[in-house]
Protein backbone atom coordinates (compact mmCIF):
# COMPACT_ATOMS: atom_id res chain seq x y z
CA UNK A 1 0.00 0.00 0.00
CA UNK A 2 1.32 3.35 -1.26
CA UNK A 3 2.04 5.91 1.56
CA UNK A 4 1.42 9.55 1.11
CA UNK A 5 3.96 11.77 2.29
CA UNK A 6 2.77 15.31 3.90
CA UNK A 7 4.73 18.70 3.66
CA UNK A 8 4.70 20.63 6.65
CA UNK A 9 4.94 24.18 5.97
CA UNK A 10 8.32 24.55 7.62
CA UNK A 11 9.18 22.07 4.88
CA UNK A 12 7.16 24.24 1.74
CA UNK A 13 9.42 27.87 2.84
CA UNK A 14 12.67 26.94 1.23
CA UNK A 15 10.68 25.08 -1.88
CA UNK A 16 8.84 28.33 -2.44
CA UNK A 17 11.68 30.68 -1.84
CA UNK A 18 13.72 28.90 -4.44
CA UNK A 19 10.98 29.16 -6.65
CA UNK A 20 10.99 32.74 -6.23
CA UNK A 21 15.34 32.67 -7.16
CA UNK A 22 14.57 30.80 -10.16
CA UNK A 23 11.68 33.16 -10.97
CA UNK A 24 13.94 36.55 -11.27
CA UNK A 25 16.99 34.62 -12.91
CA UNK A 26 14.88 33.65 -15.80
CA UNK A 27 13.93 37.07 -16.06
CA UNK A 28 17.05 38.56 -16.15
CA UNK A 29 18.89 36.45 -17.75
CA UNK A 30 17.98 37.43 -21.30
CA UNK A 31 17.76 40.90 -20.43
CA UNK A 32 21.26 40.77 -19.93
CA UNK A 33 22.37 39.19 -22.81
CA UNK A 34 22.27 42.31 -25.06
CA UNK A 35 25.40 41.28 -27.27
CA UNK A 36 24.28 41.15 -30.91
CA UNK A 37 24.88 38.10 -33.07
CA UNK A 38 28.38 38.83 -34.67
CA UNK A 39 28.97 39.11 -38.21
CA UNK A 40 30.90 36.00 -39.67
CA UNK A 41 33.89 37.08 -41.84
CA UNK A 42 33.37 35.93 -45.93
CA UNK A 43 34.44 32.41 -46.39
CA UNK A 44 37.24 31.49 -48.91
CA UNK A 45 36.01 31.92 -52.02
CA UNK A 46 33.13 34.10 -50.99
CA UNK A 47 32.45 37.52 -51.97
CA UNK A 48 32.19 40.90 -50.00
CA UNK A 49 29.27 43.50 -50.60
CA UNK A 50 30.16 47.33 -49.85
CA UNK A 51 27.02 49.82 -49.87
CA UNK A 52 27.01 53.11 -50.21
CA UNK A 53 24.51 55.73 -48.03
CA UNK A 54 23.11 57.93 -50.66
CA UNK A 55 20.65 60.80 -50.08
CA UNK A 56 19.46 63.99 -51.78
CA UNK A 57 21.35 66.83 -51.08
CA UNK A 58 19.93 69.50 -48.88
CA UNK A 59 17.27 71.51 -50.50
CA UNK A 60 16.96 74.01 -47.75
CA UNK A 61 19.89 76.67 -47.67
CA UNK A 62 21.42 79.05 -44.65
CA UNK A 63 20.28 82.73 -44.57
CA UNK A 64 22.99 85.48 -43.59
CA UNK A 65 21.30 88.11 -41.34
CA UNK A 66 23.96 90.09 -40.21
CA UNK A 67 25.73 91.49 -40.53
CA UNK A 68 23.57 93.68 -42.74
CA UNK A 69 23.92 94.58 -46.51
CA UNK A 70 25.77 97.37 -47.35
CA UNK A 71 27.28 97.26 -43.82
CA UNK A 72 31.05 99.62 -42.88
CA UNK A 73 33.38 98.34 -40.81
CA UNK A 74 36.98 99.90 -39.41
CA UNK A 75 38.04 96.53 -37.62
CA UNK A 76 39.20 93.17 -39.44
CA UNK A 77 36.62 90.78 -37.84
CA UNK A 78 33.18 90.77 -37.66
CA UNK A 79 30.79 88.11 -36.68
CA UNK A 80 28.20 86.62 -39.25
CA UNK A 81 24.97 85.20 -38.09
CA UNK A 82 22.26 83.45 -39.76
CA UNK A 83 19.49 80.90 -40.04
CA UNK A 84 20.00 77.31 -41.32
CA UNK A 85 18.85 73.88 -41.50
CA UNK A 86 19.36 72.12 -38.27
CA UNK A 87 22.60 69.64 -37.86
CA UNK A 88 23.85 70.67 -41.27
CA UNK A 89 27.61 72.41 -41.66
CA UNK A 90 27.78 75.87 -42.94
CA UNK A 91 30.57 77.17 -45.00
CA UNK A 92 30.75 81.09 -45.18
CA UNK A 93 32.33 82.29 -48.20
CA UNK A 94 34.05 85.95 -48.50
CA UNK A 95 35.11 87.40 -52.08
CA UNK A 96 34.63 83.20 -52.82
CA UNK A 97 37.76 82.18 -50.56
CA UNK A 98 36.38 79.91 -47.52
CA UNK A 99 37.06 82.13 -44.24
CA UNK A 100 35.31 79.59 -41.66
CA UNK A 101 32.81 77.04 -40.76
CA UNK A 102 30.59 75.78 -37.75
CA UNK A 103 28.08 73.12 -37.47
CA UNK A 104 24.20 74.46 -37.42
CA UNK A 105 22.47 74.59 -34.18
CA UNK A 106 18.92 74.99 -33.02
CA UNK A 107 18.21 76.37 -36.79
CA UNK A 108 20.92 79.26 -36.54
CA UNK A 109 24.78 79.60 -36.84
CA UNK A 110 27.26 82.10 -35.44
CA UNK A 111 30.97 82.47 -36.46
CA UNK A 112 33.41 85.27 -36.41
CA UNK A 113 35.68 85.99 -39.75
CA UNK A 114 38.74 88.22 -40.58
CA UNK A 115 37.78 90.63 -43.44
CA UNK A 116 39.27 91.89 -46.51
CA UNK A 117 40.31 95.06 -46.99
CA UNK A 118 37.94 96.35 -48.97
CA UNK A 119 35.07 95.26 -50.79
CA UNK A 120 33.60 92.32 -49.35
CA UNK A 121 31.05 89.62 -50.31
CA UNK A 122 29.76 87.10 -47.92
CA UNK A 123 27.77 83.84 -48.75
CA UNK A 124 27.04 80.87 -46.86
CA UNK A 125 26.91 77.28 -48.22
CA UNK A 126 25.12 74.41 -46.05
CA UNK A 127 26.66 70.52 -46.09
CA UNK A 128 25.08 67.57 -45.49
CA UNK A 129 27.39 64.34 -43.81
CA UNK A 130 27.87 62.98 -47.50
CA UNK A 131 29.56 66.71 -48.41
CA UNK A 132 27.08 67.52 -50.60
CA UNK A 133 25.99 71.14 -51.08
CA UNK A 134 22.82 72.55 -50.37
CA UNK A 135 21.82 76.26 -52.28
CA UNK A 136 24.11 79.20 -51.76
CA UNK A 137 23.18 81.85 -49.73
CA UNK A 138 21.72 85.47 -49.98
CA UNK A 139 24.99 87.54 -50.82
CA UNK A 140 25.85 90.09 -47.81
CA UNK A 141 27.85 93.24 -49.32
CA UNK A 142 29.85 95.26 -46.66
CA UNK A 143 33.34 97.31 -46.79
CA UNK A 144 36.21 97.25 -44.59
CA UNK A 145 38.08 100.07 -44.44
CA UNK A 146 41.66 99.33 -43.52
CA UNK A 147 43.06 102.04 -41.91
CA UNK A 148 44.92 100.43 -39.09
CA UNK A 149 47.04 98.51 -40.65
CA UNK A 150 48.40 100.90 -43.27
CA UNK A 151 51.22 101.69 -40.38
CA UNK A 152 52.16 98.47 -40.03
CA UNK A 153 52.07 96.61 -43.86
CA UNK A 154 49.98 94.48 -45.26
CA UNK A 155 46.83 92.64 -43.59
CA UNK A 156 47.15 88.74 -42.90
CA UNK A 157 44.96 86.50 -44.43
CA UNK A 158 44.30 82.88 -43.27
CA UNK A 159 41.69 80.51 -44.76
CA UNK A 160 41.91 76.69 -46.05
CA UNK A 161 40.23 74.67 -48.45
CA UNK A 162 38.87 72.07 -45.99
CA UNK A 163 35.59 73.21 -43.97
CA UNK A 164 35.80 69.98 -42.01
CA UNK A 165 38.22 67.03 -41.93
CA UNK A 166 37.81 64.25 -40.07
CA UNK A 167 40.25 61.07 -38.82
CA UNK A 168 39.51 57.86 -36.99
CA UNK A 169 39.76 58.82 -33.48
CA UNK A 170 43.33 58.01 -31.48
CA UNK A 171 44.70 58.83 -35.02
CA UNK A 172 46.45 61.94 -36.03
CA UNK A 173 44.13 64.48 -37.99
CA UNK A 174 46.11 67.01 -40.47
CA UNK A 175 44.78 70.26 -41.73
CA UNK A 176 46.41 72.14 -43.81
CA UNK A 177 46.09 76.06 -43.74
CA UNK A 178 46.82 78.99 -46.38
CA UNK A 179 48.91 81.84 -44.57
CA UNK A 180 49.34 85.36 -46.53
CA UNK A 181 50.15 88.76 -46.09
CA UNK A 182 51.82 90.41 -42.88
CA UNK A 183 55.15 90.18 -41.84
CA UNK A 184 56.91 86.91 -40.48
CA UNK A 185 57.60 84.92 -38.21
CA UNK A 186 53.95 84.33 -37.15
CA UNK A 187 52.88 82.29 -33.71
CA UNK A 188 49.67 80.20 -34.23
CA UNK A 189 46.93 79.50 -31.60
CA UNK A 190 44.97 77.11 -32.07
CA UNK A 191 41.73 75.43 -29.72
CA UNK A 192 41.00 71.89 -31.11
CA UNK A 193 37.60 71.85 -28.83
CA UNK A 194 38.38 68.87 -26.90
CA UNK A 195 39.65 70.60 -23.45
CA UNK A 196 42.99 70.36 -24.19
CA UNK A 197 45.47 73.04 -23.95
CA UNK A 198 45.92 75.39 -26.96
CA UNK A 199 48.69 73.97 -29.27
CA UNK A 200 51.24 76.68 -29.96
CA UNK A 201 53.03 76.87 -33.46
CA UNK A 202 55.77 79.33 -34.78
CA UNK A 203 55.80 79.73 -38.95
CA UNK A 204 58.70 81.85 -40.22
CA UNK A 205 57.42 82.95 -43.89
CA UNK A 206 53.89 82.65 -45.26
CA UNK A 207 51.79 80.16 -47.13
CA UNK A 208 51.11 76.46 -46.78
CA UNK A 209 50.79 75.29 -42.61
CA UNK A 210 49.97 71.72 -41.60
CA UNK A 211 48.60 71.70 -38.01
CA UNK A 212 47.79 68.51 -36.43
CA UNK A 213 46.57 66.81 -33.62
CA UNK A 214 44.94 63.40 -32.24
CA UNK A 215 41.16 63.12 -30.36
CA UNK A 216 41.12 60.97 -27.65
CA UNK A 217 36.95 60.55 -28.27
CA UNK A 218 34.86 60.54 -30.86
CA UNK A 219 32.20 63.53 -31.81
CA UNK A 220 32.52 67.18 -33.74
CA UNK A 221 34.47 69.92 -32.49
CA UNK A 222 34.87 73.15 -33.35
CA UNK A 223 38.64 74.42 -34.18
CA UNK A 224 39.46 77.92 -33.38
CA UNK A 225 42.55 79.51 -35.08
CA UNK A 226 44.82 82.62 -34.48
CA UNK A 227 47.52 83.78 -35.75
CA UNK A 228 49.75 86.75 -35.27
CA UNK A 229 52.95 88.52 -37.20
CA UNK A 230 55.56 90.23 -35.30
CA UNK A 231 53.81 93.51 -35.48
CA UNK A 232 50.68 92.34 -33.66
CA UNK A 233 48.75 91.68 -36.74
CA UNK A 234 46.21 89.05 -36.18
CA UNK A 235 43.51 86.75 -38.04
CA UNK A 236 40.72 84.43 -37.10
CA UNK A 237 39.56 81.09 -38.82
CA UNK A 238 37.07 78.59 -37.49
CA UNK A 239 36.74 74.83 -38.77
CA UNK A 240 34.86 72.24 -37.79
CA UNK A 241 37.10 68.52 -37.29
CA UNK A 242 35.87 65.42 -37.03
CA UNK A 243 36.85 62.76 -34.87
CA UNK A 244 35.12 58.95 -35.83
CA UNK A 245 34.95 55.84 -33.82
CA UNK A 246 34.18 54.55 -30.61
CA UNK A 247 34.29 56.94 -27.13
CA UNK A 248 36.98 55.91 -25.06
CA UNK A 249 36.57 53.90 -22.25
CA UNK A 250 39.04 55.08 -19.92
CA UNK A 251 36.59 57.92 -19.45
CA UNK A 252 32.93 55.95 -19.34
CA UNK A 253 32.25 54.24 -16.30
CA UNK A 254 29.62 52.22 -18.40
CA UNK A 255 30.52 48.42 -18.70
CA UNK A 256 31.31 46.85 -22.14
CA UNK A 257 31.06 43.08 -23.60
CA UNK A 258 33.15 42.04 -26.39
CA UNK A 259 32.04 40.21 -29.54
CA UNK A 260 34.20 38.39 -31.53
CA UNK A 261 34.00 40.79 -34.56
CA UNK A 262 36.57 42.48 -32.39
CA UNK A 263 34.23 46.09 -31.68
CA UNK A 264 32.93 47.02 -28.32
CA UNK A 265 29.16 46.07 -27.27
CA UNK A 266 27.73 48.67 -24.45
CA UNK A 267 25.25 46.71 -22.21
CA UNK A 268 23.00 49.28 -20.04
CA UNK A 269 21.85 48.05 -16.89
CA UNK A 270 18.00 47.90 -17.09
CA UNK A 271 16.04 48.14 -13.78
CA UNK A 272 13.49 44.37 -14.03
CA UNK A 273 9.99 45.67 -12.62
CA UNK A 274 8.24 42.44 -13.31
CA UNK A 275 10.79 39.95 -11.73
CA UNK A 276 10.85 42.63 -8.50
CA UNK A 277 6.76 43.16 -7.83
CA UNK A 278 6.90 39.09 -8.38
CA UNK A 279 9.46 38.53 -5.58
CA UNK A 280 7.26 41.02 -3.14
CA UNK A 281 4.50 39.48 -3.73
CA UNK A 282 5.54 35.95 -3.13
CA UNK A 283 7.11 37.48 0.32
CA UNK A 284 3.66 38.10 1.60
CA UNK A 285 2.63 33.93 0.95
CA UNK A 286 6.09 32.95 2.62
CA UNK A 287 5.78 35.07 5.75
CA UNK A 288 2.75 33.43 6.27
CA UNK A 289 4.03 30.38 5.60
CA UNK A 290 6.44 30.82 8.10
CA UNK A 291 3.64 31.50 10.99
CA UNK A 292 1.51 28.98 10.23
CA UNK A 293 5.04 26.51 10.51
CA UNK A 294 5.43 27.90 13.90
CA UNK A 295 1.73 27.49 14.68
CA UNK A 296 1.90 23.95 13.89
CA UNK A 297 5.19 23.04 15.16
CA UNK A 298 4.12 24.67 18.60
CA UNK A 299 0.86 22.91 18.27
CA UNK A 300 2.43 19.75 17.54
CA UNK A 301 4.65 19.53 20.80
CA UNK A 302 1.90 20.82 22.79
CA UNK A 303 -0.16 17.04 21.35
CA UNK A 304 2.88 15.21 22.09
CA UNK A 305 2.81 16.97 25.59
CA UNK A 306 -0.59 15.96 26.27
CA UNK A 307 -0.38 12.24 24.78
CA UNK A 308 3.27 11.32 27.10
CA UNK A 309 0.85 13.06 29.60
CA UNK A 310 -2.25 10.55 29.36
CA UNK A 311 0.22 7.45 29.64
CA UNK A 312 1.49 8.48 32.32
CA UNK A 313 -1.48 8.80 34.16
CA UNK A 314 -2.76 5.87 32.57
CA UNK A 315 -0.14 3.66 34.24
CA UNK A 316 -0.12 5.66 37.18
CA UNK A 317 -4.30 4.25 37.93
CA UNK A 318 -3.42 0.49 36.30
CA UNK A 319 -0.39 0.59 39.21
Amino acid sequence: MARMKRFSASQMLPVMIGVCVLAVFVCIQPASALVPIPTPSPKPGAYGLEATKTQPPPTKGATITTPGNGASFTTPTTTVNGLCPKDLLVEVYDNGVLVGSVMCKNGSFSIQISLFAGANELTAIVYDDLGQAGPTSNTVKITFTDTHFTAFGQQITLTSSYGRRSAAAGSELTWPLQLSGGTGPYAFSVDWGDGTPSQLKSQSLAGVVNISHVYKQAGIYQVNIKVTDKNGVSSFLQVVAVANGKVDGSSSSTPSAPNTSGSTVVVQPQILWVPTIIALLLLIPSFLLGRMSQVVSLRNKMLKQRDSYEKEQKKSESA
